[in-house]
């Protein structure tokens, strides 16, 4: 389906963008374009690919100009680019707006424009009940996307959003921090010991995009499920397969911004939710505002289910764990490095 098609990756330096290459570059694909802010990444990202496929463009989501020069001739964009460090949100919200809401309108009415067959955007758990900036940035991100796929014919273009967890070791992430503080001989900063968050490689976030790409319809929203483990658990499980397990643990308490646990879909989703195996697809709510004409006598008005979060998800022991952690590369980097393996 990618074959000699042109696929643009917005915020393309970070993690989600490298995974992409790594399954796409030598793929019968046409061209990859990675578009963003960093130079130094761009450069780095260059040298170490060293593939004709690959084509770099220097520019933000923010500025428009920059996004219109990027589209012409693109068939396909996974739309990654945003500011995700919730602290940082926090303290300049604003900034998150200017990125994660009219970045990706940007993104969205420049693609409707240029003619893009499809659009991905990446959402996460923190849109649903969202109490800190980033997370009602985001949330605001899946509202733009879903109004602006009212009305569009999905033969013309398709614009669908995928959401999900906490993707293990990408960069800024909880695990990455860990590891360096052991190797710093720091220690390790806990916030809350019982703090549950869903637990999803960053192949799985890939393929969570791609089963998007291809089942998706406009105003769709797709969850891959996952299971979950306590921060605890995480950082005791990393300090017992660096062979450090008496490396010492410090609880600093919840960070602005922090939930206990994450939801990825919300009690409301959950009633309309279609359960498609190891995926949930949200279909949009293509209603107008004309509500008496969708309403049948015996109704019910309110319908409820449980939410799903990472609290009430299949939560993970320490064997589930150490195999899911030892399956990523940049940990079996580290595990070379420590001399365990």
């Amino acid at each position: 389906m990618f074959k000699d098609k042109t696929l643009l990756i917005t915020g393309g330096t970070g993690s989600f963008g490298n995974a992409v290459l790594r399954r796409f570059l030598d793929s019968d694909i046409k061209e990859i374009r990675i578009f963003s802010r960093d130079e130094k990444k761009q450069d780095d990202m260059r040298k170490f690919y060293k593939n004709p496929k690959l084509k770099f463009y220097l520019g933000d989501v923010r500025d428009v100009n920059s996004v219109v020069d990027v589209m012409r001739g693109v068939d396909y964009i996974f739309h990654a680019a945003a500011l995700k460090q919730v602290p940082s949100c926090e303290f300049h919200p604003m900034q998150a707006v200017k990125t994660n809401v009219v970045g990706t309108e940007n993104v969205l009415n420049c693609a409707i424009e240029a003619g893009v067959k499809k659009v991905i955007v990446l959402s996460t758990d923190k849109a649903v009940y969202p109490i800190n900036a980033m997370g009602v940035s985001k949330a605001m991100m899946e509202k733009v996307a879903v109004a602006k796929s009212r009305n569009l014919d999905d033969e013309q273009i398709t614009i669908a959003c995928t959401r999900y967890g906490n993707v293990m070791a990408s960069r800024g992430s909880v695990i990455p921090l860990f590891i360096d503080q052991i190797r710093q001989g720091k220690e390790i900063t806990i916030t809350d010991p019982s703090m549950t968050r869903f637990m999803m490689s960053l192949d799985q976030a890939v393929e969570l995009v791609l089963f998007a790409f291809k089942n998706g319809r406009n105003g769709d929203i797709f969850v891959q499920k996952a299971p979950a483990a306590t921060i605890e658990l995480l950082a005791n499980t990393l300090k017992n397969m660096l062979g450090r397990p008496d490396h010492t643990v410090k609880i600093i308490g919840t960070r602005h911004g922090e939930k206990l646990y994450e939801s990825l879909l919300t009690k409301e989703e959950m009633v309309r939710a279609i359960d498609m195996g190891d995926y949930y697809r949200i279909p949009a709510d293509n209603r107008d505002l004309n509500y008496d004409k969708y309403f049948e006598e015996g109704q019910d008005v309110i319908t409820q289910a449980d939410e799903y979060h990472s609290h009430n998800t299949y939560r993970l022991n320490e064997e589930e764990l150490r195999e899911m952690l030892f399956n990523l590369r940049e940990i079996q980097e580290d595990l070379k490095e420590f001399g365990v393996i």
